[in-house]
């Protein structure tokens, strides 16, 4: 089971991947609403994976990424995104994501990014998808 933080600047897409997160057998440790809510929980909690929005006030997606990155280099990050830009796109894997996710984003499209980051675990390593 993952430990996921969740970070959206919207309550209802942080609904919807919560629950998402939830069916598949994870646990959603924090939730924050802008990329500086997102570092300060990062920090405290220390989760396993993190969905990030790009697109927030006070600190965009991009910036946090740079920032969680510079104390935590193990965490995976997915991109949600509804910019649909190459560059955009590119620059958070670039600054550090794993993936990403264009919105409207599905329980299937979150499944498969999960599995993209996670597939190297061995098969005695499965049970920690829970799938």
């Amino acid at each position: 089971m993952l430990k996921v933080l969740v970070v959206d600047d919207s309550i209802l897409m942080i609904n919807n991947i919560k629950a998402y997160v939830e069916s598949l057998g994870h646990s959603v440790v924090g939730e924050a609403l802008n990329g500086t809510d997102a570092v300060k929980l990062c920090l405290e909690l220390k989760p396993d994976l993190i969905t990030m929005d790009i697109t927030m006030p006070d600190m965009d997606g991009i910036s946090a990424i740079k920032k969680i990155k510079e104390f935590d280099k193990e965490v995976n990050i997915i991109v949600l995104t509804s910019h649909s830009q190459e560059e955009i796109v590119m620059n958070s894997l670039k600054v550090g994501a794993k993936g990403y996710i264009l919105k409207p984003v599905s329980k299937e499209n979150l499944k498969d990014a999960i599995s993209n980051i996670y597939d190297e675990y061995s098969e005695d390593d499965e049970h920690l998808l829970d799938y």
